[in-house]
């Protein structure tokens, strides 16, 4: 602690002391977010006292590290703003040995990963939309992302909470369905407010009949599209930029790069026809058989709808034709309505 402080206030500091810091009477309240500390200590002769507070792991969207650093960086940019308010004096961060690091002058945040080559599986799909045949290779390359998705999924969550927790992230989260329909400008041709109302309200039904399934927590990817999966020699991939938590619905993985069979072969053939239809049914059968979840038509529907909202946006994709926008509106729209998802109908289910 006296390093920390001396390294923020630029002077050295004494005879640090560190107290529990009480307020109320037991019973008050019955759960509280912080874990709150009160440090005393002299600065120039000078008797200073903080609180250092940290935010405990647990429910209310607290789960995971990066939630309780996005509460706390807030905390510190927002404080000093209304008045009559208590003062951030810094924000940091706890190292495994113990040791304080200062991030009160952080402005941006950023990460550094590694450098992996490769070409994006998009150029693939791109390929097949322009005319290319399907080859041998477009096969295995589904079948390869088809086997991996099996095999992350194979692995169970650890709390059952963050499953309910992913399925309303699913309807609310600003990158997820309520947060795509809030970015279409409206009026948009025949997308209007009360369709997209219309559309969120059944997805919130959707939320009350899956969250009771948290059995069905996995390790996923999260964000499983083309542009996430760099591909090098034949069937050796990388996958890059998982979203929005460790654990999850695997429905997610599957609609999130299925979904892009059909709006490929949407902008090709105006259907699911082809090269397309041949990868969507190939990578259904495949991950049903070999994941042996009989649960996963059953479960799938919102996460269709999802990912229809957003390669549907003339935000995302402002040139796509309205014709093809109409029929992702269909398709997520029918989707919604089935209690079960059945691979075979999807021409159907797009009105076609």
């Amino acid at each position: 602690m006296q390093p920390y402080l001396e390294a923020l206030h630029g002077a050295a500091v004494q005879a640090v002391q560190v107290s529990a810091l009480g307020g109320g009477a037991p019973g008050d309240k019955g759960y509280g977010y912080g874990i709150p500390l009160r440090v005393d200590y002299r600065l120039a002769g000078e008797v200073r006292s903080a609180v250092l507070e940290t935010v405990r792991a647990g429910p209310f969207g607290h789960e995971h590290l990066s939630d309780r650093a996005q509460a706390l960086l807030w905390a510190h940019d927002a404080f000093a703003r209304l008045p009559r308010h208590v003062r951030s004096l810094d924000v940091g961060a706890v190292r495994a040995d113990g040791t304080l690091v200062a991030l009160g002058t952080a402005e941006e945040f950023f990460i550094v990963t590694a450098f992996v080559p490769g070409r994006e599986y998009a150029g693939d799909l791109q390929r097949l939309r322009d005319g290319a045949p399907l080859a041998a290779l477009d096969r295995a390359r589904a079948d390869a992302l088809c086997d991996y998705l099996v095999e992350i999924h194979a692995r169970p969550g650890p709390d059952a909470g963050l499953y309910a927790r992913r399925i309303r992230e699913l309807v609310g989260h600003g990158e997820c369905i309520f947060g795509i329909a809030d970015s279409y400008p409206l009026p948009c041709g025949f997308i209007t407010a009360p369709l997209l109302q219309s559309i969120e309200e059944r997805c919130v039904a959707w939320r009350w009949k899956l969250k009771a399934r948290a059995h069905r927590l996995r390790q996923v990817h999260g964000d499983f599209h083309p542009w996430n999966l760099l591909f090098r020699e034949g069937v050796d991939f990388t996958a890059l930029d998982r979203s929005r938590g460790e654990w999850g619905e695997p429905a997610d993985d599957l609609a999130c790069l299925t979904l892009n069979y059909l709006f490929f072969s949407l902008q090709r053939h105006g259907r699911l026809e082809g090269a397309f239809e041949t990868l969507f049914l190939r990578f259904w059968e495949r991950y049903l058989e070999r994941s042996g979840d009989a649960e996963m038509p059953e479960v799938i529907a919102p996460f269709y709808a999802f990912r229809a909202l957003v390669v549907a946006s003339p935000v995302w994709y402002p040139a796509l034709e309205e014709a093809v926008r109409r029929k992702l509106f269909a398709f997520l729209q029918a989707v919604l309505g089935e209690a079960r998802f059945e691979p075979h109908r999807v021409n159907a289910y797009c009105g076609v």
